[in-house]
This record gives C-alpha cells, structure tokens and sequence, in this order.
C-alpha cells in the first residue's frame, strides 16, 4: 500500500515514523515545501533569548532520519492540487520549477496552519516578521540584532514569550493586543494581573485593550504602529495575532469547521475514509465542554500524527480527547493550566463553581518554601472537574498535567479530594494542593 503525507512539522513527523515503525508493506511518499521537518516553533522565543545556543536542538527529527526508516523524502516540493477521487496529487518541485503526479492509496494531510496577517497597509514591510518556522526565526534574530525599539503585536503565548526574550536582550519593548489582559484564553485575570506586573516591573509596555489601526512608514520599514490609542516607534514589528489552518488543498473536498479547520474522526479520519489528518489543519475533541474546538498545539499535533501511524492500515487505536494543557514561564514565573477558565466558563453557560486556593508548596517548617495560586473550575450539577490554573515561582506546573488526566476521565471534586498522592516535606504537604482545592469545593454545594 502507498501512503503520501503531505506536511512534515509536528504531526507529519509523527505520522511518517510511526506508520514506518508500526506497520508493514507500506511505503511512504513525503512531501514538505520547506527545506527542513519537525521545527519546534514553539523554541523560537528561547532561540531569541539566547535560552537556546544551538539551533540544531530545536529539531527532533530530520530528512535522513526518515530516509533512514524508508521514506521517499521529498523536500522543497509543493503540492499543487488534489484529486480525492482519483487519488492523484500534482507537485511541484520549487527548485527546479518541474511539475509532476504522483498516485496514493491513502493520504494524510498535515498541512499544518499559518499565523494571521491582517490587511493592514505596510505589513509586507520588510522589518514586519512573522513567528512560526525555522526561516523566520533566524530573521527574527538576524533583525533584532541592530533594532532597540520592538513591538510585538499580540499577546498570546507566542507574543508574550517574545516580549521577555527581547526585553532580556535590552530591548524596548511593546506589547499590543486588542484584548484587555494577556493570554486571556488560557488564564483568568487573577493569574494575568501577576504576570502582567512581572513584564512591567521588567520596563516592557502593555498596550492592552489597543486596536492596531495601521503602520507609518518610510521606504520600506515601518517607523510607528497607530492604534486606537496611541502610537509606537518601531525598528521591528512581530506579528503574532493567531493562526489559521491551511486550507487550500481540501477546501470544498472534506467536511470542515467554519473556520475551515478539518473535522476527524477518533481514528483520524477525514469524511473520506482514505485521508487522515492531523496537526495544526485539524480541529481536536475537547472534553471539557464535549465539542470540537481549534486547539492548534505541538502536543495535539504529536498525538495526532502517532494515532496516524497506528491506524493508517486498521482502526485500532482512539484518540481520547484534549483539554487543551499548557504552561508558560514569564521571568520567574511558572504558570500552567488546563481546561475551561473561569471566564470560558461563563461565557458557555455552564453552572460551574470555582476555588481559589493561596498555599506553599510545602510545610512552612521546611528552610524554604514559596508561594502558589491555584484555581479549580468544576461543574456544580455534575461536580465534574472543569478546569485549573497554576501560579509560582517554583515550579508546580505538573499539576496541571495531573489534573489533565483527572478531566480527561471526568472525575468529580469528591474523588479528587481524595486522591492519593505521597507527603514528603522536601517536595508537599500533607494534602496535595489539588487534594485541597477540592476539599475546599466541598463546602460549596
């Protein structure tokens, strides 16, 4: 049988090692219009920072590797057009311009997504940079070099990690986002106000609740971003509003989101049952509220792309879901979270209850001890856990992960209460912080 896996970042790199490790009489055809595979876009910020010296680390897999296993690799090539009933592709080789066909039996599309570029007048300036592959990387580091004034426009987690990495490199820094907190998505104002004072004890400008209106330039650079309220001097402007599935080669062809995100089933599958998908093109199964969402992560894309692999041949293996898990460092801080906030949760409608809980994270006795913010969101009618956030300077993140799993399998604040986690004063209390959080939830009926 012949597979053809178009996109290889995250999902398409999973998904060629693990139908090559897991099954057998298949051969692999690879087609990537970039020059490299499996860039972690996610590093580009402790690129930037100077966290990160060697490049190199931020790809875990390569072009030989996957000749090595068996695949045909064909790099710098451009998939044109598909034809799913014919089961045929046209590429085109952007080196040397050649167009050609190529024939599957199955087909996984990992096209992956790309960041938004509003339609603004001077956003094709050449110090306007976007955030996402390995190229734009190294401009963004070949062009910071000499700027000292940046404004990054969007306060996601991309934005955000790029503020602190320039700010750690001397820069003046702005912070733009039409949304009055930043990563309002992930996190609830009590946990955005800390972190927001940390950027700003750290010089950074929070232009929050700001509508970039348009840029002025000069030549071909822009010199100032224009908003609702103010305006900016630039010498690099990073655009990092989101991002949006790439829709071209199954627009109209497969069923989709509005959003044009593709809609797949347990096993990967597409509305044809002979193309799978995966990653960033992909929308995922969010347990928390039962429905399909647009969550594009490198974590989903991984598990996307192995689940590929598995089934490609026979559905054997489900995929059980996302709640969307995460976690971020700003300067000292280390924050995570997973599931519903509290704000989603009332914008869905949900009776949800919430415990916010101030502790340490271990005995007060001990030499050293700092100080944790956590956030339960739970379903009052079921009692289901919804939801957590997580806030330190000492790094408890990995509870969110714990609580991931406690969603995942819809446990109720009752049986998270009384969970069963170890006590050693080196590393906890007594009762975990998460055995606490819902103990306190038990009051509230």
């Amino acid at each position: 049988m012949k597979v053809v896996v178009i996109g290889c970042t995250h999902a398409g790199t999973s998904a060629v090692k693990n139908i090559l490790k897991h099954q057998t009489g298949v051969s692999v055809n690879v087609y990537e219009r970039n020059d490299n595979v499996s860039f972690l876009s996610c590093g580009i910020a402790l690129y930037v920072g100077g966290v990160v010296k060697d490049v190199n680390g931020l790809f875990y897999s390569n072009p030989e590797e996957l000749k090595n296993l068996g695949a045909n690799v064909f790099m710098e090539h451009e998939v044109l057009s598909v034809d799913y009933e014919q089961k045929v592709i046209k590429v085109k080789n952007l080196k040397t311009n050649e167009v050609f066909e190529d024939t599957f039996d199955k087909l996984v599309l990992a096209t992956g997504s790309w960041p938004i570029v509003p339609n603004i007048e001077g956003i094709k300036s050449t110090n306007v940079l976007l955030s996402k592959n390995f190229n734009q990387a190294n401009e963004i580091i070949a062009k910071g070099l000499d700027a000292k004034k940046v404004v990054v426009v969007g306060a996601g987690y991309i934005g955000v990690e790029l503020a602190e990495a320039f700010e750690m490199n001397g820069k003046e820094v702005v912070l733009i986002d039409g949304e009055t907190r930043i990563m309002p998505k992930y996190l609830d104002p009590e946990f955005t106000d800390i972190a927001e004072k940390a950027f700003r004890n750290h010089g950074v400008t929070l232009a929050l609740g700001q509508k970039v209106l348009g840029f002025k330039t000069s030549g071909d650079k822009v010199t100032h971003i224009v908003t609702d309220k103010n305006t900016f001097e630039a010498d690099l402007v990073i655009m990092c509003i989101g991002f949006r599935p790439n829709t071209v080669l199954y627009q109209n062809h497969l069923s989709t989101t509005p959003n044009g995100a593709i809609i797949v089933n347990e096993y990967m599958q597409t509305s044809n049952s002979d193309v799978y998908a995966c990653g960033d093109c992909v929308n995922v199964f969010y347990n928390p509220t039962g429905e399909q969402r647009y969550i594009p992560l490198a974590t989903n894309a991984v598990r996307m792309g192995t689940l590929v692999g598995l089934n490609i041949l026979e559905n054997k293996v489900k995929y059980m879901g996302t709640q969307g898990t995460s976690g971020i460092k700003i300067y000292d801080l280390s924050i995570s979270s997973t599931g519903l906030t509290e704000g989603v949760a009332r914008d869905s409608g949900i009776n949800y209850g919430v415990v916010s809980l101030k502790d340490q994270n271990r005995p007060t006795f001990m030499p050293t001890y700092d100080d944790v913010l956590l956030k339960l969101v739970y379903n009052k009618d079921s009692r289901e856990i919804l939801g957590g956030q997580i806030l330190s300077n000492y790094d408890v993140t990995d509870k969110m992960n714990i609580l991931s799993v406690v969603i995942q399998n819809k446990m109720t604040v009752e049986q998270l209460a009384f969970v069963d986690f170890f006590f050693q004063p080196h590393f906890n209390k007594p009762w975990n912080l998460l055995n606490l959080a819902a103990l306190e939830a038990l009051n509230n009926k």
